[in-house]
């Protein structure tokens, strides 16, 4: 049983964890119903839908790796709102962000708060960010905006929860390679879950 808040608690036999890639699993997760998508927002796209419709999760949980100028490494942040970072079609008079002629706002609020975790605002986009100073968006990945937009449309509730690996500065290359393997360990003890 997965307990996120007072409303919230689902069952782990149809739970699916999704993740980037398999050394953000570790150990921890080898007996769950797991799913790898891939680098970016296409890969987490294609992999995820197909999956929905194979398994028919009753919560999809993107867990992963992350950077973020605003948390410390080794945090573990709740991200409940994202942001498509690298979508800008300013230049035809769309806000930064808004993707041009779809109903997704460009600040989609869609996952499930955790208790006791703080909360972030994930800015996704298909490059690693080495140099953040945007202030819309306080935790940089590669997939859970694309994630978080399959989830609400298909109207399953979601939940993602990144382990800030790195500071998404100039050393985020070096610190993202030591500390994405103490992703799995952290997301255990977390959601309870024994290996």
């Amino acid at each position: 049983m997965i307990a996120i808040n007072q409303i919230h608690k689902y069952s782990l036999d149809n739970v699916l964890f999704v993740f980037a890639l398999e050394m953000e699993a570790g150990e921890v997760f080898h007996a769950q119903n797991k799913l790898f998508t891939g680098i970016g927002k296409v890969n987490a796209t294609y992999e995820l839908t197909k999956a929905i419709h194979q398994k028919k999760p009753d919560l999809i949980v993107n867990l992963g790796s992350a950077g973020s100028s605003q948390f410390s490494k080794g945090d573990v942040v709740c991200c409940t709102q994202f942001v498509q970072r690298d979508m800008d079609v300013r230049g035809l008079g769309f806000e930064l962000y808004q993707t041009p002629f779809s109903d997704v706002p460009s600040l989609l609020q869609y996952g499930l708060p955790m208790e006791s975790l703080p909360e972030g605002i994930c800015g996704t986009g298909d490059s690693f960010e080495m140099g953040h100073t945007e202030t819309k968006y306080d935790v940089v990945d590669m997939e859970a905006y694309a994630l978080a937009t399959i989830a609400m449309k298909e109207k399953i509730p979601f939940l993602c929860l990144k382990y800030i690996s790195d500071g998404a500065d100039d050393n985020a290359a070096d610190d993202w390679t030591v500390l994405v393997h103490k992703a799995s360990v952290a997301f255990g003890e977390i959601l309870q879950i024994k290996n």
